[in-house]
């Protein structure tokens, strides 16, 4: 819901340090889901300080739209657990919708089971109903709607929109204006999100005449509110079809209703990029800071302008924008950098993207893994696999600060292939030790470690009895293939010459 994106400041503030602190501003730094809201209420509690309800709810409802559930869902049994709150049926609907969200739906249906008959109400309904959609349970999505209906709730836009969502997290998209139809018939008006999501049912089925039609109808409504993120994705379907003048005259539309939304205008940024319009970006990033003078740029109003600029191969505005950004963040954002790293390597610039990132080290930095993954890709364009390999050491030596990264499967399968071929039997080692702390160990390990252990004529029994143990089976082509080399004549590991 749009009234969740922002945070309701709390009313009451403590006095803590020579100045007033809010109970939010201790549990929304945590970032990381690893750490516990619940330890920080408790110390909060422990310190004599008092709790609201309406603080509690506030908090749950902010970290929800910042998506970080796991530690909603902390903050909601918390507030339930240590009785500073009496659930009602609305809680228990945004407590349902977490534990589908973090739990699972078998656990979502175990709560709701468990309500009181007094709390089973349209709201709980409808959360369970939308754990269901998110999971794409078509007949358990239907029925349960069938089940709304009997026990007399009436059936609701929210209700019609979850169906909607089904469909479309189903790839079901044809079954979208069906259900569209069928809500208009039965009285129900479809709001905003409803015509958006039809619209781009038409759209991603490059039925541009019908998408037209909805899109009209939608603006002819007197109760619809035109908004930009609906004009901004039927842009994108026009550009995409090669519609230029059409996307022109849309973006003028997106434009007048995004007022001071930064996300708007990232929004107008990119699609204007995608026209090559250098002029149109650098017009709306200008009147961005104009019409926003009290709101900072964020780093991510600088990622969408970077990844703007390199889509336009302009790369010295890149460079300069960079440098503003360097001078004014508050939080290195390693993605502002990646931007250029990957316009220099799409330029075969990959010397000048390692030297940066290195310069970058030198302040004191600690990049992402990805941005070394960046250059390891280009210098793999380059075919120069020494270089690739370097950098790719260098991101899985900090994997362990970026848990969600995984390095991409082309570029271990080429590294892995060119060490099996070339490597000593320690780098393939290390190499495979270090992946392993991100992947499974695969069959391009294995392969290898076995061959740069046949060119140095190891047995690999042992190797292969392993790959048995992990279910990988040692009897393909590939393999066989590299096995058979043990009974060819050994050329030496190091000279090349015949042993």
């Amino acid at each position: 819901m749009a009234s969740s994106i922002f945070y309701t400041i709390l009313r009451r503030t403590y006095h803590t340090r020579g100045r007033d602190i809010h109970l939010f501003t201790r549990i929304s730094p945590l970032g990381d889901p690893d750490n516990n809201a619940a330890s920080v209420l408790d110390q909060w509690v422990g310190e004599g300080r008092k709790v609201k309800e309406l603080e509690l709810q506030n908090i749950i409802r902010d970290l929800r739209s910042r998506k970080r559930y796991t530690q909603a869902l902390q903050v909601s049994e918390w507030m339930n657990s240590k009785g500073h709150s009496s659930f009602s049926p609305a809680d228990h609907a945004v407590h349902l919708d977490l534990i589908g969200k973090i739990r699972g739906v078998e656990f979502a249906e175990s709560y709701f089971n468990n309500l009181a008959d007094q709390d089973k109400i349209d709201k709980t309904y409808g959360a369970l109903l939308s754990c269901y959609v998110t999971e794409g349970l078509v007949d358990k999505s239907l029925f349960h709607v069938e089940k709304m209906k009997a026990l007399g709730f009436g059936v609701t836009v929210l209700t019609y929109n979850n169906l909607l969502c089904l469909y479309a997290n189903i790839g079901q998209l044809e079954k979208i204006p069906d259900v569209f139809t069928e809500m208009k018939a039965n009285g129900i008006n479809p709001d905003n999100f409803s015509y958006r999501i039809c619209i781009n049912s038409y759209g991603e089925r490059s039925d541009l005449k019908n998408m037209e039609m909805v899109l009209e109808e939608m603006e002819s409504q007197p109760y619809i509110t035109m908004d930009w993120s609906t004009y901004s994705m039927v842009t994108n379907f026009y550009i995409k079809a090669g519609l230029k003048e059409k996307a022109l005259i849309c973006l003028k539309k997106c434009e007048e209703k995004v007022g001071k939304d930064a996300l708007g205008y990232n929004h107008l940024i990119s699609l204007y990029a995608s026209l090559g319009s250098k002029d149109q970006i650098m017009r709306l990033w200008d009147l961005s800071k104009i019409k926003r003078k009290k709101q900072p740029k964020m780093n991510r109003d600088y990622i969408t302008m970077m990844g703007s600029l390199v889509k336009l191969g302009e790369l010295e505005e890149a460079e300069k924008l960079l440098t503003e950004w360097e001078v004014s963040c508050d939080y290195y954002d390693f993605r502002v950098p990646n931007a250029l790293l990957i316009g220099y390597c799409q330029k075969s610039l990959i010397e000048k993207a390692e030297a940066m990132l290195r310069g970058i080290v030198e302040k004191g930095k600690t990049p992402t893994p990805n941005s070394w993954s960046i250059i390891a890709a280009g210098y793999l364009g380059k075919q120069d696999m020494k270089k690739a390999f370097e950098c790719m050491k260098e991101a899985l030596s900090i994997q362990s600060e970026n848990k969600g990264w995984r390095p991409k499967p082309n570029i271990i399968s080429s590294i892995l292939s060119w060490l099996g071929d070339t490597g000593t039997i320690e780098e393939v080692e290390a190499f495979v030790k270090s992946l392993e702390t991100q992947l499974p160990k695969g069959r391009e390990m294995y392969h290898a470690l076995i061959k740069a252990n046949i060119r140095f004529g190891k047995e690999v029994d042992g190797l292969l009895e392993k790959m048995k143990a992990d279910e990988i089976p040692e009897d393909d082509d590939e393999t066989r293939a590299i096995l058979s080399s043990r009974q060819q004549k050994n050329p030496n590991p190091i000279t090349g010459d015949d042993a």
